[in-house]
């Protein structure tokens, strides 16, 4: 019998393209922060246990979760968002009951809880690695099994699970239809979100 699976939202990076005195998750998107909107589709998709990975001005980030939320330090926020997704495996690896993980951005706040649903049916059906796709191209979020979480454990730097992704065959889940991946990088991107949805 399949166990359950698991949300780890990724908000350790400092965002520095952003150029914003406030860490990028705690931007602010439709009055609310972004890493409000990233966690209340997770929490939306009824998919359980979520965790919020969070490195750079940690405290300032928590304090504007939800009181109880299940938060994890990533010490090497630094070092790129591959250290969160070790973070992430690292935390649910002690949990016998969680199964799969599905990774999802704090900086992507258009991300749909249908799209954590879809590729959990994806992982019932038998994939190990599932992928939402927007336009025909991979983005997130991205759901890998515990057979290949010691793959994850050894990818590094700023490419996070494309480097998985290019070693195992990989399910593709279309989400266009129910949300987007647009991230937040810099104000231009900011500016264009907030038209996109106007």
């Amino acid at each position: 019998m399949l166990g359950k699976v698991a949300i780890a939202i990724l908000a350790a990076g400092r965002g520095s393209r952003l150029q914003s005195p406030l860490p990028k998750p705690l931007t602010l998107f439709k009055g609310r922060p972004l890493i409000s909107h990233a966690l209340g589709a997770a929490q939306e998709s009824g998919l359980d246990p979520v965790v919020t990975v969070v490195g750079y001005r940690a405290r300032q980030v928590i304090a504007s979760l939800p009181t109880g939320a299940h938060v994890v330090f990533n010490p090497s926020w630094q070092t790129g968002i591959a250290s969160s997704v070790r973070c992430a495996l690292t935390t649910f690896a002690a949990d016998l009951q969680v199964d799969a993980v599905c990774i999802g951005l704090a900086d992507q706040p258009l991300i749909s809880a249908i799209a954590y649903q879809r590729l959990t049916a994806a992982y019932r059906k038998g994939a190990m690695l599932a992928v939402a796709t927007y336009d025909c191209q991979r983005q997130n979020p991205v759901l890998v099994a515990r057979p290949l979480w010691s793959a994850g454990q050894k990818i590094s730097g700023d490419r996070g699970m494309k480097q998985i992704m290019q070693q195992h065959s990989v399910c593709e889940v279309s989400c266009e239809d129910i949300a987007s991946a647009i991230d937040i990088d810099t104000t231009a991107d900011l500016l264009q979100l907030q038209r996109f949805t106007d």
